[in-house]
C-alpha cells in the first residue's frame, strides 16, 4: 500500500476497527477515511453505493459487525444474521462496482463446526453442526468468505478474508449483557474487587479451551496481509491466532492476579458453556511471515490498566 492510498475502514469504532486505525497511524498511513453507524448505515445498500461512489477508497478494512456473546447471539439471533449479512453484502459489492484495489473481511473461528477436530484447520470449515449459541452469527461470517471467494473466482478481484480467535483489548465492549468472556470476567472481578465482595461466579464449568489474541497483534496481522499477501496465495481465508489455548478457569485465576482479587471464584455449570474447545491451526499465517507478539499476561495488564483509565474518565 502506499502511504498516501485512500483506505476505508469500516466499524473505526469497534475493538478491531479502532486498533487498526491506531496500526495504520503509527505506520504512517495518513488518508484513512471513516463514517460512524449514525452517519452511514452500512445495512443501506443505497447509503453504502453513495458513499463508495464519492469517496472512492483504494482499500477497505471490514471490520464493521454486530458482535456479542454467548448471552446475545442467543438472544438476538435474527439481529445477529441479518445485520451482519447486509453489511458485509452491500460492502463487497460496492467495493466491486468501484474497482477498490484490494478489501480484507474479517470474520471469526466461531465459523468452524462445534465438535471439529483440534486444531483447528482452514480446511474444517462445513464439515459438520455449527456451536447453537453462536449459529447465527457464524453462518453470517461463513457467507462472508464465501461472498468474497466468488468475487475473486468471478471477477478477479482481491478479496481476503481473515479468522481471528477470541479478541481482546482497548476499545473491548464491557457490558456485562452482551460482552465476550474476557471483559465479562475482568469487569466483575474488578467491580469485585472494589465492592469488597467474597466471591465471583463465573457462567460455565470453567472447563472449556479457549484462545485469546491481543487486538493490536490482530491489527498488525491485518496490515501485514494487505501489504503483503494475495487473495490466490490466501486461499478462501486465514486463520489469525497464537496456536496457545486456557481453560475459562485459569483465565478467570489469572485475570484474579492481574486485578489484585483475593476471593473465590464460583463456577454455575447450569450456565452454558459454549463450544469446548477452540484453537487455531495458525501454520498457514506463520508460513505467510506474521506471528503473534503479546503473550496473555501482558495483553491483559495492558487491557486492564485501558479500562483502569475509562473507568477514571467516566467518573472525572
Amino acid at each position: 500500500m502506499r502511504k498516501d492510498a485512500k483506505i476505508y475502514v469500516a466499524g473505526h469504532r469497534g475493538l478491531v476497527g479502532s486498533a487498526i486505525v491506531r496500526a495504520l497511524e503509527e505506520k504512517g498511513y495518513h488518508n484513512l477515511i471513516y463514517r460512524t453507524s449514525s452517519e452511514l448505515d452500512l445495512r443501506q445498500q443505497s447509503a453504502v453505493q453513495h458513499f463508495f461512489a464519492e469517496e472512492k477508497p483504494d482499500y477497505v478494512f471490514l471490520a464493521a459487525a454486530k458482535v456479542g456473546g454467548i448471552l446475545a447471539n442467543s438472544t438476538y439471533p435474527a439481529q445477529f444474521l441479518y445485520d451482519n449479512l447486509m453489511i458485509q453484502a452491500n460492502v463487497i459489492e460496492a467495493a466491486y462496482r468501484n474497482k477498490i484495489d484490494k478489501l480484507l473481511f474479517l470474520g471469526s473461528t466461531c465459523i468452524y463446526p462445534k465438535l471439529a477436530p483440534q486444531p483447528l484447520q482452514e480446511t474444517y470449515l462445513l464439515t459438520g453442526p455449527l456451536e447453537e449459541t453462536n449459529e447465527a452469527y457464524a453462518i453470517a461470517k461463513i457467507s462472508g468468505i464465501k461472498l468474497c471467494g466468488s468475487y475473486n473466482r468471478e471477477y478477479g478481484t482481491n478479496y481476503l478474508s481473515l479468522m481471528p480467535t477470541n479478541l481482546y483489548g482497548p476499545n473491548d465492549n464491557f457490558d456485562l449483557g452482551t460482552s465476550h468472556v474476557m471483559p465479562a470476567l475482568m469487569r466483575k472481578i474488578h467491580e469485585a474487587k472494589m465492592m469488597r465482595q467474597s466471591t465471583v461466579t463465573v457462567w460455565g464449568s470453567g472447563n472449556p479451551l479457549r484462545e485469546f489474541l491481543h487486538v493490536d497483534d490482530m491489527a498488525q496481522a491485518c496490515i501485514f496481509v494487505t501489504e503483503h499477501v494475495k487473495a490466490e496465495k490466501a486461499g478462501e481465508f486465514i486463520n489469525i491466532g497464537t496456536g496457545v489455548e486456557i481453560t475459562i478457569r485459569d483465565l478467570a485465576l489469572l485475570l484474579c492476579e492481574v486485578i489484585g482479587f483475593e476471593g473465590k471464584l464460583i463456577f454455575d455449570p447450569s450456565k452454558p458453556d459454549g463450544t469446548p474447545r477452540k484453537l487455531t491451526d495458525v501454520s498457514k499465517i506463520h508460513h505467510l511471515g506474521w506471528k503473534h507478539r503479546i503473550e496473555l499476561r501482558e495483553g491483559i495488564q495492558d487491557t486492564y490498566q485501558w479500562y483502569l483509565k475509562q473507568m477514571e474518565e467516566a467518573n472525572e
